[in-house]
């Protein structure tokens, strides 16, 4: 009995560790099927609108946008910004504005692999998926998941759908300033409209815009375009 619970066990703990590094292989040449959140937002009657395009056919000025409002150092970390934790850590501890430290690389270990909900599980295995994107990915290919992913409003899904819904265009042929408006809403997608934008987010888009050219000037979208 001892021997068949072991190795019970150890076939587990197999399963686990090979499932994983599978799945991040597949996906590194097949666009991920339905995500954990778009399967729950389907079942709350949100509907579902996603067209996956490669990263050549959305537009720079949004790739530079979406760096500039969710991660500025993308292409200097490697899934992980030390820097943006101990900010976040430090300005939580003051009592202050809850800000969160997740990169975009953990941001699509996420997405694509896990459940929405928060719990120190999901943070493990969160981490264990990152590194494996990014050893196995690479930053290219995390950015196209990502943007192809992500929640973009009410049961809309990825760049393409987003540009469409949003601006009736391709994600191609975003303007900076339509691009600086998607990126501006990723935080809260279901209350903050990109098209019909109320003040804060017009706000918020000028900063990111402004951001997004300072981004290119100083290259730090090379590892992408």
């Amino acid at each position: 009995m001892r021997r068949i619970v072991t190795g019970l066990l150890i076939l587990v703990l197999v399963l686990g560790f090979i499932g994983p590094v599978l799945a991040v292989a597949l996906y590194r040449f097949v666009p991920p099927p339905l995500t954990f959140l778009m399967v729950q937002r389907a079942v709350e009657g949100r509907g579902f609108s996603r067209a996956w395009v490669p990263l050549e056919d959305i537009s720079p000025t949004l790739v530079r946008a979406v760096i500039a409002a969710e991660d500025a150092r993308y292409c200097r970390h490697m899934g992980f910004d030390l820097e943006a934790i101990e900010k976040a850590l430090a300005s939580n501890a003051q009592g202050g504005k809850v800000r969160g430290g997740s990169t975009i690389s953990q941001q699509t270990a996420k997405n694509v692999f896990l459940w929405p909900k928060r719990d120190w599980l999901r943070k493990g295995l969160e981490a264990y998926f990152t590194v494996l994107i990014e050893v196995g990915w690479g930053k290219r290919r995390i950015l196209e998941v990502y943007l192809n992913s992500i929640e973009w409003g009410p049961g809309v899904y990825g760049a393409e759908a987003a540009a469409r819904k949003n601006f009736g265009k391709s994600a191609k042929t975003l303007t900076p300033a339509q691009s600086a408006r998607l990126a501006a809403i990723i935080p809260k997608p279901l209350s903050w409209k990109a098209a019909k934008a109320g003040p804060y987010v017009k706000r918020r888009s000028g900063a990111i815009n402004r951001n997004a050219r300072a981004v290119l000037r100083e290259g730090l979208t090379d590892c992408v375009l």
